[in-house]
């Protein structure tokens, strides 16, 4: 499927290309593409084919804070593409990919966002409610910039109550600011701009220095990292 003419501007120019973590060239990445735009349109403009992409991560691998790794590859879109969970970091380093692949220009975001709503178990585990490096993607469609982010699933946004984000095209799908009581949710309290590639050892470095006690556990082997670890916490 040909990338339909999309204006790009000299800033987004740049994050056409593949990079070490963010490697849209990548077999494994082009398959995950060619899955999601099975049976669109071959006429399917860039922003169609963002919005299928978008829904493609977000609701093709659940959303998972237990799936956390401190191991570098496991950042990688070509090796988070075979997986079925992941966290917001994963899931937007795996869009920004695939929309790469598909001759859309995106750029990797990061933000620390405060999460008010989070469940008692993986708040202790964090010692804070405070997410650094919340990961979302920037995206160019038809001269304009949009800022996504396709971390919830739809099925977990209906355990948890919380409206789901959708991206029609036309504006952002940032993030969850309430839920469906209208209870404070999520706020970003820092945007970290954004990259072409994962700075990953600036990453993981934060990563540690933020959560002494969730890495510890992580490297003791006692995070649970199964398929409903967190649909459990949710219904608890």
């Amino acid at each position: 499927m040909k990338a339909q003419d999309n204006p790009v501007s000299l800033e987004a120019k740049e994050f056409l290309q593949s990079a070490d973590f963010v490697d849209s060239n990548s077999r494994e990445v082009q398959e995950f593409v060619a899955r999601a735009f099975d049976g669109l349109a071959d006429a399917a403009s860039d922003t169609e084919k963002t919005i299928c992409l978008f829904n493609a991560v977000r609701d093709g691998l659940r959303y998972d804070p237990y799936q956390i790794s401190l191991t570098p590859d496991a950042y990688r879109a070509s090796v988070i593409a075979k997986g079925s969970s992941a966290y917001c970091v994963p899931k937007a380093i795996l869009l920004t990919a695939c929309l790469r692949a598909a001759g859309i220009p995106a750029a990797l975001g990061f933000a620390d966002v405060r999460n008010h709503l989070n469940t008692p178990k993986l708040s202790e585990l964090m010692g804070t409610d405070l997410f650094i490096y919340h990961g979302y993607v920037q995206v160019w469609l038809e001269g304009k910039s949009y800022k996504i982010t396709p971390a919830f699933n739809m099925e977990l946004c209906e355990r948890f109550g919380v409206k789901p984000l959708e991206f029609d095209g036309t504006s952002d799908a940032l993030f969850h600011e309430f839920n469906e009581q209208d209870e404070r949710h999520m706020e970003y309290e820092n945007d970290r701009g954004v990259f072409l590639d994962v700075p990953i050892e600036q990453f993981l470095s934060d990563f540690r220095a933020a959560y002494p006690n969730m890495v510890s556990h992580i490297e003791a082997g006692e995070v649970q990292n199964t398929k409903d670890a967190f649909t459990e916490d949710v219904q608890k």
